[in-house]
């Protein structure tokens, strides 16, 4: 079973801005909760063929992973995928304007799970939705100044 989470917020700051924070890798711990540290395999900027090594806490497990950028427009859309492990994963940002002259940040994470993982894919991606949702805020919260 695939894990498809899609979650979004709108954060009362301009889409340059918002999406320039949250695509530095180097932010990643600020805001999201579980991300422990970020390690730079390519040098940076950010581009197209980056690598990046996160060490994350999910669900009580230590997870370390890499992820390679495979689409980076700047300012609209970033995709990150990793393959290797029992989850790969797939993470896509996506910033466009708010009707309240905002952003409105939409995060994807989805993947297909190998062995039992498979079978608690379920509880998994409501997990996911549990953190996303969390970081998100504190995305807005930091951005909005608070």
């Amino acid at each position: 079973m695939a894990v498809d989470v899609v979650t979004r917020t709108t954060i009362a700051r301009p889409v340059a801005e918002v999406a320039a924070f949250a695509a530095d890798p180097d932010s990643a711990p600020r805001w999201y909760a579980n991300i422990r540290s970020v390690e730079w395999r390519t040098p940076p900027p950010l581009a197209e063929g980056s690598e990046i090594a996160f060490v994350a806490r999910f669900l009580g497990r230590r997870l370390a992973y890499t992820y390679e950028v495979v689409e980076h427009v700047p300012g609209a859309r970033l995709t990150m995928r990793t393959a290797q492990g029992p989850f790969p994963m797939e993470t896509t940002y996506t910033w466009a304007p708010s009707a309240d002259g905002g952003t409105t940040m939409t995060l994807r994470n989805r993947g297909e799970p190998h062995g039992f993982r498979a079978v608690a894919a379920p509880a998994m991606a409501a997990a996911m939705r549990r953190a996303n949702e969390a970081d998100l805020r504190r995305l807005k919260e930091i951005l909005e100044g608070g």
